[in-house]
């Protein structure tokens, strides 16, 4: 056991270009020569070859998200001496990222996140060239910075980007590493690869050959939303590495049939793979039908927001349907009677969306819980609710009678965490009639949890 481990570590490092008392050698004048030198006499890795080593330092390579995929993935391409390494995002680093995006400190929270990976990444090797592009990837601007890397890692969590991902990397003809990671799950895929050109049937799939329809908006969860296991997120960083790594050192012959990977870290076995299907003959993007072009991409003609279903949360609620923190307390102040009994003077109802995990971590006094994913499951229909005041129709029975009573016009405000799922909440309660026809106040309470602790409860936790 001693010496295998002991053979790993020689191995890993000649890798990264360091020798085993941990010194880098990229700037010796033959740093192959030496490295691998230094393992001759121990057992090396018939994959990872002169030519492989060489093709490591020559690539560049684009990682979009720095969080909790981009993260490990950046520090071991870095680790294995790939000669560029681009990261786009515009997110900042925050204490609730520190868990599971292993290159950001607690000295950096506020801190632009490619600014502080790059800031590790340069701890961990120097050699390599470091490019930020401090911004979220747009689509007018996604060909632009594709087109000076050979090959992309999707890092990211929302469809809308994944699949301008895929498709900017299938028009420029990048290979595609791709990976996602939610609770207690994830999935990896390399896609366009051999990235042929449009049309070539001999061209391995896109995103969109995999899924061509992305999944309804109101299915969709963010990491911030469902949680993520810290190791989990982590152990799919680390595998797209591992995929661009084999992608970049690989020849032809060896490019494997294309694979969709499923990891559970509470399953036994811990990993499924299933086998992808080639191109699709009538994919938008890579077949000889293909519909989307660089051309729409730029353009906005192919309109990702639009074909993912998701609309900006500023545009679903008017003003007037939305409150903020600040206004909310100031509306309903809690007195110093109340304060000492735990109450709020003439608080209304508030229907806390969060889901029940989240909701036990924390709750606003008065509040209710009502998952957000039990409202969306309603099967009640908005042209039946004209007649909910009379009784005549069941309202869902996720909603207390208190509440649905026709009685009722006490006013209902809706909070989650950051403010999103709030405001769809809010559209639903009206489409069932709860504002009745306008004369009940049903509203948003503006920037969720998150803004009340920067304007009412600086104590608040934050998670």
């Amino acid at each position: 056991m001693a010496r295998t481990v002991r053979d790993a570590a020689w191995v890993l490092g000649a890798i990264a270009g360091r020798d085993g008392r941990d010194n880098y050698t990229l700037a010796s004048p033959h740093p192959i020569s030496e490295n691998t030198h230094r393992v001759t006499h121990e057992r090396i890795i018939p994959d990872v070859t002169r030519s492989s080593q060489l093709k490591l330092r020559s690539a560049k390579v684009l990682i979009v998200g720095a969080g909790g995929l981009g993260c490990p993935a950046a520090q071991y391409l870095a680790g294995a001496g790939v000669g560029t390494l681009g990261l786009v995002d515009g997110d900042t680093v925050e204490s609730s990222n520190l868990h599971r995006q292993v290159l950001h400190r607690s000295k950096n929270v506020g801190k632009l996140k490619v600014d502080s990976a790059i800031e590790s990444l340069r701890d961990l090797n120097p050699h390599p060239t470091y490019i930020a592009h401090r911004a979220h990837l747009a689509p007018q601007d996604a060909a632009d910075i594709f087109k000076n890397y050979d090959l992309i890692l999707d890092c990211t969590d929302n469809p809308a980007t994944r699949y301008l991902i895929s498709d900017t990397a299938v028009l420029l003809g990048k290979p595609l590493v791709s990976a996602s990671a939610l609770r207690t799950e994830g999935q990896l895929m390399v896609l366009n690869n051999p990235p042929r050109s449009v049309g070539d049937k001999t061209g391995g799939p896109c995103y969109r050959c995999v899924f061509p329809r992305p999944p309804p908006a109101n299915s969709i969860m963010s990491c911030a939303d469902g949680g993520i296991l810290g190791p989990v997120v982590g152990t799919m960083g680390v595998l797209q590495a591992l995929e661009a790594i084999k992608v970049i050192t690989a020849t032809d012959e060896e490019v494997k049939p294309p694979s969709l990977h499923i990891f559970s870290a509470y399953s036994s076995p811990l990993f499924r793979t299933i086998k992808l299907r080639s191109r699709r003959p009538n994919c938008a993007v890579c077949s000889g039908e293909a519909s989307v072009t660089l051309e729409t991409v730029k353009s906005g003609s192919t309109d990702y927001v639009f074909f993912c279903g998701s609309v900006g949360p500023e545009k679903l609620l008017l003003p007037e349907e939305r409150i903020s923190p600040r206004e909310y307390r100031t509306k309903y102040p809690v007195t110093a009677s109340s304060e000492a009994i735990g109450t709020v003077t003439k608080e209304p109802t508030i229907i806390d969306v969060r889901e029940k995990v989240q909701f036990d971590i924390c709750s606003l006094e008065n509040s209710i819980n009502i998952p957000i994913s039990s409202i969306l499951s309603s099967a009640t229909k908005t042209a039946q609710n004209n007649e909910v005041a009379n009784g005549s129709n069941p309202l869902p029975p996720w909603l207390p009678a208190d509440i649905a009573s026709s009685d009722s016009i006490d006013p209902i405000y809706v909070v989650c965490r950051l403010g999103n799922d709030s405001q769809i909440a809010v559209k639903r309660l009206k489409e069932l009639g709860l504002d009745r026809g306008g004369e009940r106040v049903v509203a948003d309470i503006r920037g969720g949890l998150r803004a009340w602790r920067e304007q009412v409860d600086p104590e608040w936790p934050e998670y």
